[in-house]
């Protein structure tokens, strides 16, 4: 491996212009920053997620782009190097995302690594986060976090991430929309047991809420108030009790079929064999009925 050194502000490597990642208000627009105002006004070039939402925040800050470039998920393969190949002709280019930090759940993440790739200094310029504002109000341990986003959209694949996720102990922060989020507790009810949880919704605005509680108390809340606008939901990690007690199960160093075939050795049919094992590993029995069936394939 190469070491990619990057000295921020030590002027222009090789006439090329830097990559500047702005953060954007996530709702209320006193949140924007006195550096962000001035990277944006300052910048030769800014490349937008939704160029329409991003005129307005301009508009509002009173700030007239030199040039305004869409920037997206959908466009990112054809409209990357081209920013790629203006910002290495010596311009600067700041990015913004519809809110909070560009690169975060964001394909902005692949034009930096493109920067990157080109010797192309990438300064980030910090502000609002959904994810970090939500951590630190959930009252839940803010000590260590994985940051895991939008869950995929498969059943399958939903399963995979959550079992990757089970045995962490710090705690987990996901994205979700309000047609999705109700199905998404069930999800995690399901891989990681009753844990509390902390909903986020609409933060920094008008109608910020946490509502705080065990999942099942959590899913019940929105059973009578129906969801509304973006959330960010804290999940609780394993707790020190639950990892002692996975480290020491006399099941952990056998396979899901050894685990069934013991029960069924003991007298149970494969049914009930099934429900206990996934009982003992804290997972749906769908889970083992899945990972039998492609055993056997």
């Amino acid at each position: 491996m190469t070491i990619n050194y990057q000295s921020s502000f030590q002027g222009k490597p090789d006439g090329k212009g830097s990559l500047y990642l702005v953060a954007t208000p996530i709702g209320n627009l006193e949140d924007m920053t006195y550096r962000a105002v001035r990277t944006l006004q300052e910048s030769d070039i800014i490349a937008a997620e939704d160029t329409r939402q991003t005129r307005k925040l301009l508009s509002h800050f009173e700030i007239t782009p030199s040039e305004l470039y869409s920037y997206h998920e959908h466009n990112k393969a054809a409209s990357g190097p081209e920013l790629i190949r203006l910002i290495l002709e010596g311009k600067n280019l700041a990015l913004v995302s519809d809110a909070g930090l560009p690169a975060i759940s964001d394909p902005g993440a692949d034009l930096v690594q493109l920067a990157i790739s080109q010797g192309i200094p990438v300064v980030p310029v910090p502000g609002a986060n959904a994810a970090l504002s939500a951590l630190i109000a959930s009252g839940l341990p803010t000590t260590s976090f994985t940051f895991a986003g939008f869950l995929p959209r498969e059943r399958k694949d939903i399963r995979n991430v959550l079992s990757g996720l089970r045995q962490v102990q710090g705690s987990l922060l996901f994205y979700e929309s309000p047609h999705r989020v109700e199905k998404t507790l069930v999800h995690l009810q399901e891989a990681f047991g009753n844990r509390r949880i902390v909903l986020a919704r609409e933060l920094t605005k008008r109608y910020e809420e946490f509502v705080r509680g065990t999942l099942e108390e959590c899913s019940a809340w929105l059973q009578e108030h129906p969801p509304l606008g973006e959330y960010v939901i804290v999940v609780e990690g394993e707790s020190k009790a639950e990892a002692e007690l996975a480290e020491s199960a006399w099941w952990r160093e056998l396979t899901v079929s050894e685990h069934v075939s013991h029960y069924e050795q003991e007298g149970l049919n494969r049914k009930e064999a099934m429900k206990k094992a996934a009982l003992d590993r804290g997972v749906p029995k769908r889970e083992i009925y899945n990972t039998l069936l492609a055993a056997e394939e």
